[in-house]
């Protein structure tokens, strides 16, 4: 549908719906027509303050070309109380038990859903499979490490407060939580550069990070059984330098009562979570269109 001029402001006759990604760094907000078209996206930095958060959220809203929204959805990094719209942990952001919720709703006039962040990208990327894997397993290697398992469209209740990140595994002979040794951090703490500086004909490098993600995956797909497993995030973002060596590395664990799944890369490793905003807005506020 073609948008039209209001009040000097350009928007859109059809039905919208907000997504809110809460970064560590940076938020991203979209707005989605109801076919899942990302109409329009702005991005600021997220402050360090929630006050301030919220007063940046206030102003980058009303900067976009619509303001009427069915309803909306926010990813949280870190842990949520979703009875009370409460974001209790946000993992690389100082707050704690915040009413997001009813910030963004006062905010945006409308309602609002809030999930974590990982639950909302592995939710649009199983979404993308479902037609071939019904059981997906995502994981997001970036700052840190998250997953989440879907089940036929469906986030899998027991595992959406699941931190797969902090398992505890053996490490240069000692324990370690499994994203302080293979996460997009620990690449830049051992290595010195972001993965994506880090050449495809770097074999050295490519061994280590693939290793270090294998001997952690390979127990979550022990636990999990999954059909496929996505890899997303931005070091998942480069896959294609690392693919061929993870499956190799998983190779070494398997045995007949251990099969390995398909291992893909994402379709949208670095923006699935604003687009799983729009997944859970559109399940929960699709029925409110008029």
């Amino acid at each position: 549908m073609t948008p039209r001029q209001l009040k000097g402001q350009l928007c859109y006759t059809t039905t919208m719906y907000l997504a809110v990604d809460v970064g560590g760094t940076k938020t991203l907000l979209g707005c989605f027509t109801s076919s899942g078209e990302l109409k329009e996206t702005v991005k600021f930095k997220t402050p360090v303050l929630y006050h301030d958060f919220r007063d940046e959220l206030e102003k980058n809203v009303a900067k976009l070309s619509t303001n009427k929204f069915v309803g909306g959805c926010v990813a949280i990094p870190g842990r949520v109380d979703r009875q009370n719209g409460v974001g209790i942990v946000f993992g690389n952001l100082p707050w704690t038990n915040i009413p997001i919720k009813s910030d963004v709703e006062r905010i945006a006039n409308c309602p609002i859903t809030i999930e974590n962040d990982a639950n909302l990208a592995g939710l649009f990327e199983a979404r993308q499979v479902a037609d071939t894997y019904k059981r997906a397993l995502y994981i997001t290697v970036s700052t840190g490490i998250g997953g989440v398992i879907v089940n036929n469209g469906k986030i899998e209740r027991p595992t959406q407060d699941a931190e797969i990140g902090h398992m505890l595994l053996e490490h240069e002979g000692k324990l370690m939580r499994w994203e302080e040794f293979a996460s997009g951090r620990a690449i830049v703490a051992k290595f010195g550069k972001k993965a994506s500086e880090i050449d495809v004909t770097d074999s050295t490098a490519w061994y280590i990070i693939s290793r270090n993600i294998a001997v952690g995956l390979i127990d979550v797909i022990a636990t999990s059984v999954p059909d496929v497993v996505i890899v997303g995030g931005g070091v998942g973002s480069h896959f294609a330098k690392f693919g061929d060596r993870l499956m190799e590395e998983l190779k070494i664990y398997e045995n007949p009562l251990l099969k390995l799944p398909k291992i893909v890369m994402a379709t949208h490793p670095e923006e699935a979570v604003v687009y799983g905003c729009f997944e859970m807005a559109k399940d929960t506020y699709g029925s409110h269109q008029k």
